[in-house]
Formats: C-alpha cells, sequence, structure tokens
C-alpha cells in the first residue's frame, strides 16, 4: 500500500499542517522539523501525486498552439481538434490560446514563439518549420522553462521536449511501397508533389520515398519534386504542366496537402485516356472522393485529434515535471484504400 501524507505526519511526529508546508516548500516550519519531514518522506519511499495536488489547487494550465493560416484539410481539422480541446478546458483544467501565423514562414513562426514565450504560459505547441530562427526561439523559450512539443511537423534538433505526430521517413518509406506494388512491373517515372521542403515532415517523408524506391523500385524513375505550397491552384497547374511535359508519368506522390489540385489534374489526365497511379496523404473529404473514384489508389492518414490531444497530455507532463508514457503518445500510420474507408 502507497504511503500517505498521514503516514509521513505520523513518522515524523508533526501535524498534516505542517507535512504540507514542507512539501510545498512554505515558511513557518523550523529546520530541525522539516529535516524530520523530509527524512520520513525518503524512508517512506513517499512518491507526490503532482497531478492530484494540481487538481486539489484547482490550477489552470495555460498553453498556446501556433498553426499555420491556410485553407488545406488536414490544418482544418488539426485546428478543429485544437479548438476541441480548448472546449474541454474547464473538464481538464487547461485554457488554450490558438495563435495564427502565415504557413511555411520561419520568420514569422519564430516571431510567434518569442512572443507568446512573453506571456509565461504553460507550454506551447507548434507545426515546426526548419529554419534558424525556430531554433533559437525555441532554445530562448527553453531557457525560460517553457516547456515546447512539435505538432505534425517535427524539429528534432531544435531542444524541444516532445513530437507529436507520424514517423515521417516511416509513412514515406509505406508510400513507395504502395506505389511500386500498385504499378507493378511497368517502366515509366514518379511525380513528387510536396508542399514545401522548408518543413521536416516533407522533407522525411521525400527522403523515405526515395530511399525505398530505389532499393525496391529501381525501374522507376523519381523526377524532381514539384513544390505546391499545399496551394491548390499551384498544385493543380503545376501537375498539368509536369503530365503535359512528360507522357512517361506512371505515378505520382503527393506527400503533403493541396489535394483538390492535384485531383482536378488527375481528371483531365483521365478524360485524356490517361491513368495514373497516385498515393497521397491525409483522409478528406476530397481524398475519401478520389479514393471511391479511383482517381486515388491509397491514402495515408494521420490522427489529428490523437496528435492534439497527446501534445497536451505531454504539456501538462512537463509542467509538472512527470515522465511521459512513451506508447501512449505513439501517433500510428493509418492505410485506406477504396475498399477500407471508415
Amino acid at each position: 500500500m502507497r504511503p500517505t501524507v498521514h503516514d509521513i505526519a505520523l513518522k515524523a511526529g508533526v501535524s498534516l499542517a505542517t507535512v504540507d508546508r514542507v512539501m510545498n516548500d512554505r515558511p513557518g516550519v523550523r529546520e530541525k522539523t522539516r529535516a524530520k519531514v523530509e527524512e520520513a518522506i525518503q524512508q517512506l519511499g513517499y512518491v507526490r501525486d503532482v497531478a492530484a495536488a494540481n487538481l486539489a489547487k484547482g490550477r489552470t494550465y495555460a498553453f498556446t498552439f501556433i498553426l499555420p493560416r491556410n485553407d488545406n484539410a488536414f490544418m482544418a481539422e488539426l485546428r478543429a481538434a485544437v479548438e476541441q480541446a480548448g472546449e474541454r478546458g474547464r473538464i481538464e483544467r487547461t485554457a488554450i490560446k490558438i495563435v495564427d501565423v502565415p504557413a511555411f514562414d520561419g520568420e514569422a513562426l519564430a516571431r510567434a514563439l518569442h512572443k507568446a514565450g512573453e506571456e509565461c504560459p504553460a507550454g506551447i505547441a507548434m507545426v515546426a518549420i526548419d529554419s534558424d530562427p525556430v531554433r533559437k526561439a525555441v532554445g530562448a523559450l527553453k531557457k525560460k522553462g517553457i516547456p515546447v512539443v512539435t505538432l505534425v511537423s517535427d524539429l528534432e534538433d531544435s531542444g524541444r521536449d516532445h513530437y507529436a505526430g507520424v514517423d515521417n521517413q516511416a509513412a514515406g518509406r509505406t508510400a513507395a511501397t504502395l506505389l511500386g506494388r500498385f504499378i507493378g512491373a511497368r517502366k515509366g517515372r514518379i511525380a513528387i508533389l510536396v508542399g514545401s521542403l522548408s518543413v521536416r515532415d516533407h522533407q522525411n517523408r521525400l527522403s523515405g520515398f526515395s530511399e525505398e524506391m530505389a532499393a525496391d523500385f529501381p525501374h522507376l524513375a523519381l523526377k524532381s519534386p514539384l513544390e505546391g505550397r499545399d496551394d491548390s491552384a499551384i498544385a493543380e497547374r503545376l501537375v498539368d504542366a509536369a503530365l503535359a511535359a512528360d507522357p512517361d508519368i506512371i505515378g505520382i506522390y503527393s506527400l503533403g496537402a493541396g489535394n483538390r489540385g492535384l485531383i482536378a489534374a488527375l481528371e483531365k489526365a483521365r478524360a485524356n485516356g490517361r491513368e495514373i497511379v497516385t498515393i497521397g496523404h491525409e483522409l478528406s473529404e476530397h481524398s475519401r472522393a478520389a479514393l471511391e473514384n479511383g482517381l486515388f489508389d491509397a491514402v495515408l492518414n494521420q490522427d489529428a485529434g490523437h496528435e492534439v490531444r497527446s501534445a497536451v497530455r505531454v504539456l501538462k507532463a512537463e509542467a509538472d515535471g512527470l515522465p511521459v508514457i512513451a506508447a501512449q503518445e505513439r501517433i500510428r500510420i493509418d492505410i485506406f484504400i477504396k475498399n477500407n474507408l471508415p
């Protein structure tokens, strides 16, 4: 049976009020008495339940989520999940603030991090951008003792506390395996549509995809990535031009957003008699429809709600100085084809 504060008081020969003062480092306790209480705690092996203590005190955790401002479906889903977490604030004792920044703008994200840090929240979560100003901003937050969690896109070398998202190298390798198996023995070229190589998730997916294709499907040549900025209009224009210029493109890997533009380009290609094996990311209304009508062959998905809940749990644990349960925070990669849509 776990020791309690009553056991500490009994062993030290003091009142519960004195134990409370010692444990919360409040004044009014003689050094000799404080030493007796601390010795009793050590001998009994007492471990304080920080979460329960904070609940008793009515502590509220103020968290800031910094999210990119664009119209892609996954980021809209992520924002909705953060808003839902905010609505649960009274139950979960959180106060969540959302800060918008332009997509793929490292300077703007760094400024937002510095500004958020001035308010000294209990923790900050962000969709990271791979830039030195962002690394410096994270370092400044850590010096102030503010926990930082990256969402969706990581920045491993920044000193952040935790990453809430899928293994993007594994996602890229998975996409390559699916694409190569769907294409089979046919020879041809593969177009790659990225959002921006300024974010680590897209870098890692591209790296994993390229390595797996070279290892297991060397008969399929990869074209240089098309950077669509997760913008549907730009994506449509780039894919249209690529397909028109190269009749040997037989597969497309879309590793970011901008799926509406890609779908529009694939519809035009189909109307011209071309069927192109396509693997995309994130199960949205549009990618679901593309699976159902055969424009997409498979979609890799991550659970935005799980990522946000994970970020909140980790930030709470970091604020309390408690360990993170790694297995609970692992975000899985879901694979959907036409036949297993939920």
